[in-house]
């Protein structure tokens, strides 16, 4: 059955994870800190900053507290809202100066636009805030391709690796699990998702893998891009 909505992993599935690593945390790292020195007054800024401050216990007027914590969690790679929110207006911040462009591989585009033509749903599933992908999707080098897509879900559903996560996915656009394929580079989240009642569609592209991409073992459907993805297949 065709799905009425399909849900996409961000990083190694419709976008490069060195990218992402090696230009956006690099970028992050470097100019956090300064960042909310300079905002840490401003309304979006200072909400994330007392949201952290009551759930770490350092008083908000302790800034320099307050960043060490968040350069803790990036090197932890911890999933924390707050950073990434903060994260994400640092970014955006970057994108605006044209400091970098957000990498989309380029076979991904025509095929979001043949599912739209099919009134299929799409969304963006992503390790970063709803703002940060919408960001990463207004200064792509494909282009604008917000409007490609009806929604993003972030942290905030919980882990990636737990059916509830899916769950509330399929409960946030109201449609059963049933009625919705969830595509990702990551097993374990495959594995969840699957769980959930989900159809699942596993990426293995050349660039984002060890190995030959023929010899990717997986319990899922493999495809090593967009334009080998058949619907009607699966």
């Amino acid at each position: 059955m065709r799905p009425i909505a399909i849900v996409i992993d961000l990083e190694g599935t419709t976008s490069s994870t060195r990218f992402i690593r090696d230009v956006l945390f690099v970028y992050a790292e470097q100019f956090l800190p300064d960042y909310i020195r300079e905002h840490k007054d401003e309304r979006d800024v200072a909400r994330q900053l007392r949201s952290l401050s009551d759930k770490t216990g350092i008083l908000q007027k302790d800034t320099e507290g307050l960043v060490a914590c968040l350069q803790q969690w990036m090197r932890d790679g911890n999933e924390v809202a707050e950073l990434h929110a903060l994260l994400g207006l640092v970014w955006e911040e970057g994108y605006s100066k044209g400091e970098f462009q957000a990498h989309v591989y380029s076979d991904v585009p025509d095929k979001l636009r043949e599912w739209l033509d099919q009134e299929i749903n799409l969304y963006v599933h992503g390790d970063g805030s709803e703002k940060a992908q919408r960001l990463y999707f207004r200064y792509s080098n494909q282009g604008d391709l917000r409007l490609l897509f009806a929604g993003y879900f972030d942290s905030r559903l919980g882990s990636r690796r737990e059916e509830a996560c899916y769950r509330h996915m399929a409960d946030g656009v109201a449609l059963k699990p049933e009625e919705m394929l969830y595509i990702s580079d990551t097993e374990a989240d495959l594995d969840a998702a699957r769980q959930a009642g989900m159809g699942t569609l596993r990426m293995a592209r050349p660039e984002e893998i060890d190995g030959a991409p023929d010899e990717v073992q997986s319990s899922h459907p493999v495809v090593h891009s967009f334009t080998e993805i058949d619907l009607e297949a699966l």
